[in-house]
């Protein structure tokens, strides 16, 4: 990567940060007051499923966090290793990416447990020209079975939301194509202001027939905008090309990003992190891997949650392997989503911090990290190695990794 020779130098020229998305490793302090005492994605997760079998990561020191069934404490761990309390006022992706890139949410997104309220009803009917369906709070692959004949019928999309801050709108593609239903989200964005700021406009296209409607890929996120400056801006002001992978440009819509690259599993988020390492000029990539959540953590599926933390630990040996002597990495996680608990929310819990780079050797120091106070360490982290002087919130870990 070139460089500014009248820059002060910086002690990587670049960063990968890969999000666990609903990788959680035990209870926040206020884990009881949202519901979730008790949540613990990664230990309840190994324990249901006998063990987990993470020798990268096990190696890295994931298994001196906290207790993981099958995931011994690495006497020589070949990485820093820690935990971050969350502090923003959710437990949902947006304000936990936010909050890493160091913008602390204040005040918690709305949400619609009973539905959305009428006139915010009638002012997005208005705006899209017909009435909508549904209006309730729904599992989105059982609210189109119940709905999406009587929707191919009159072609009103389906409205629903979830126990998060989110406003869906579901659409049978041979009725309302993609496009336009990503345009009835935009209207819905435009129209969404406080108090009902809703933290994502989602659509949720949709095919087949009665009785075997199923959601496609063409899932889009139209998110309120970071409330105050992140990393991600201060980046970019500085001409450093940040690099979006997975939902993370939609979660920031699309702010202090240069270059994104959509992704529908965590396979291709890994794959695209793979591809971009040598790619183009970069300084930051950020990559969301999402089935964690989407696909196991919201369904109860535990298995396939250990099977999909087992395939991301065999796709790291590799990405270990291509990293140059100038990079830096950073495992970590927005939220929990503890796959055994009867809940299918999210969960309130402590993220994993794994802090890696070439210049470590083996259990040459002190690797821990400790309990760190908010997940804008690394925000701040990223901030101090580049030089911006922004003046963001949290505690840098950098001197801690490089001294």
């Amino acid at each position: 990567m070139t460089t500014d020779p009248n820059e002060p130098s910086v002690e990587f020229q670049k960063i990968i940060c890969i999000i666990l998305d609903g990788v959680g490793i035990g209870e926040a302090p206020d884990a009881a007051d949202f519901g979730d005492a008790g949540s613990n994605s990664l230990g309840n997760a190994a324990v249901q499923v006998g063990s987990l079998r993470l020798p990268v990561l096990g190696g890295m020191g994931l298994g001196n966090i906290a207790p993981i069934e099958g995931v011994p404490p690495e006497p020589l761990p070949r990485a820093y290793f820690g935990k971050m309390t969350p502090v923003s006022a959710g437990k949902d992706s947006t304000s936990g990416h936010w909050e890493l890139m160091g913008c602390v949410v204040e005040r918690p997104f709305p949400v619609y447990p009973h539905g959305f309220p009428p006139e915010i009803v009638r002012e997005f009917e208005r705006a899209i020209g017909r009435k909508i369906l549904g209006n309730k709070a729904a599992s989105g692959t059982e609210i189109i079975q119940e709905l999406g004949e009587l929707h191919v019928k009159t072609g009103q999309p389906i409205l629903y939301t979830s126990q998060d801050s989110v406003f869906q709108i579901a659409a049978h593609e041979s009725v309302i194509p993609r496009e336009k239903l990503y345009r009835y989200c935009e209207l819905a964005r435009s129209i969404l202001h406080a108090p009902h700021d809703i933290a994502r406009v989602i659509a949720r296209p949709f095919a087949g027939g009665a009785g075997a409607y199923y959601r496609t890929q063409g899932r889009r996120d139209f998110s309120l905008p970071p409330v105050t400056q992140t990393v991600l801006d201060a980046l970019d002001r500085r001409g450093k090309r940040v690099i979006a992978i997975g939902k993370i440009f939609d979660l920031f819509a699309g702010r202090g990003i240069c270059h994104h690259v959509p992704t529908k599993s965590n396979r291709e988020g890994m794959e695209a992190t793979l591809g971009a390492i040598g790619s183009r000029e970069w300084s930051l990539m950020f990559t969301n891997l999402i089935d964690f959540d989407m696909m196991w953590g919201h369904r109860n599926d535990a298995r396939a949650y250990a099977l999909g933390l087992e395939e991301f630990d065999s796709y790291l040996r590799g990405l270990l392997e291509r990293l140059d002597d100038d990079v830096l990495l950073i495992i970590t996680s927005d939220h929990g989503n503890d796959p055994t608990t009867p809940s299918t929310d999210h969960s309130r819990e402590y993220v994993p911090l794994i802090v890696y780079h070439r210049g470590l050797r083996a259990g040459s120091r002190e690797r821990d990290l400790g309990t760190r106070g908010t997940f804008a360490d690394v925000g701040r982290t990223i901030a101090e190695n580049f030089r911006l002087d922004e003046g963001f919130p949290g505690r840098s870990f950098l001197r801690d990794i490089v001294s």
